[in-house]
């Protein structure tokens, strides 16, 4: 477990140092039928919180752990697939963030979205280093996979919850 958290450390590490010393270029890309690259970020961000949840349904069917359901032949895949999807979500929010906007701390909710955002890409990297290791005690992979599911969401409510709830439900 040592290898996988230190280079999930020095991946949030990174990512924070990067988007600290990194000077912002307010530059955006937008995507047809949004109306600003904020509610392009808006809308990937909860998808991907979204994507999260069928993670962790799908987790708890497959660990037995979800009362009156057993998990199915398409569990498995479904979990994965949804998780592949929820990052590929998340990774041009992140280069967005970092690029455009860079690590900011300006107040309470910004400094956390930072932080957040940093320790789930980190997380994130553990998870994928631990998930084809062989002799893990049974606990690891549900409180990494926990633990990524918990900063995703950190993300997402410091962001796309944050702005639905200042600006109203935008495209």
């Amino acid at each position: 477990m040592l290898v996988p958290t230190l280079l999930g450390s020095a991946v949030a590490v990174g990512l924070g140092v990067y988007g600290r010393l990194h000077e912002p270029t307010n530059i955006a890309v937008n995507v047809a039928g949004f109306s600003s690259p904020l509610t392009v970020k808006v809308w990937l961000g909860t998808g991907s919180a979204v994507l999260a949840m069928i993670q962790l349904l799908s987790a708890l069917a497959m660990w037995g752990r979800l009362p009156g359901f057993s998990a199915g032949k398409g569990t498995a895949a479904l979990h994965r697939w949804s998780g592949r999807v929820a990052f590929l979500l998340a990774v041009p929010v992140a280069v967005h963030c970092l690029y455009a906007l860079g690590f900011q701390s300006y107040d309470t909710r910004t400094l956390l979205h930072s932080l957040a955002g940093c320790l789930f890409f980190g997380v994130f990297t553990m998870k994928m280093l631990l998930l084809p290791k062989r002799g893990l005690a049974g606990w690891v992979l549900p409180v990494v996979g926990g633990l990524v599911f918990t900063t995703l969401v950190g993300v997402w409510l410091t962001s796309s919850v944050w702005f639905f709830s200042t600006a109203g439900f935008q495209f």
